[in-house]
């Protein structure tokens, strides 16, 4: 063999070698992305507490009848673990993957709780603001002067000298059902 086959032949070994590297390394950068992608694809984040959320949703009764929904409109966005929604809604958020759907149902003891008494009130129609005139059945936001929070009440008896009202939500005592959508992580 002649010395310019030799270095011919050492010349192609290490060129081979150099494919051979520069394959091994794509290969192996390939494999990664595809084990990331795999990764987020097959293991996606879940709504856990501290995240907020956007939620799309319909609230029905027992009898099927919608008392609110959210489906036409922007997503309800609250915070996992802040206590502003209902316990019940917010444990069945709880695990969910963006655009994952379910139904789930609510007893009156996870949602607005029992009707309590002690929020319900007899005030003198002397205390309300003369003009004034309250109905059986209207809703209105009143200042309560202990706190200063603000309270939505609803007139339950009206006479000539006082005014019923129940700060009780709406709500109270009511076995309720809600279809959710899980929108998405909100994001500042």
């Amino acid at each position: 063999m002649k010395k310019s086959e030799k270095t011919k032949g050492k010349k192609a070994v290490a060129d081979h070698k150099k494919r051979y590297s520069r394959y091994a390394v794509a290969a192996a950068a390939a494999f990664v992305i595809l084990l990331v992608a795999g990764f987020y694809l097959f293991n996606p984040p879940v709504a856990k507490i501290g995240d907020t959320v956007m939620i799309s949703y319909t609230g029905t009764f027992e009898n099927g009848t919608v008392f609110d929904s959210n489906i036409d409109g922007d997503p309800f966005i609250f915070t996992i673990g802040s206590s502003s929604v209902i316990a019940g809604f917010e444990d069945a958020v709880i695990g969910m993957t963006v655009n994952s759907r379910k139904t789930v149902h609510i007893p009156a003891e996870k949602a607005y709780g029992p009707h309590l008494d002690n929020l319900v009130h007899v005030v003198n129609r002397s205390d309300l603001p003369g003009d004034m005139e309250p109905e059986v059945g209207k809703i209105y936001a009143i200042t309560r002067t202990a706190d200063g929070a603000v309270a939505r009440v609803r007139v339950v008896n009206v006479t000539n000298d006082t005014v019923t009202i129940d700060e009780n939500h709406l709500l109270v005592g009511q076995n309720l059902t809600f279809t959710l959508r899980f929108a998405g992580f909100y994001q500042d």
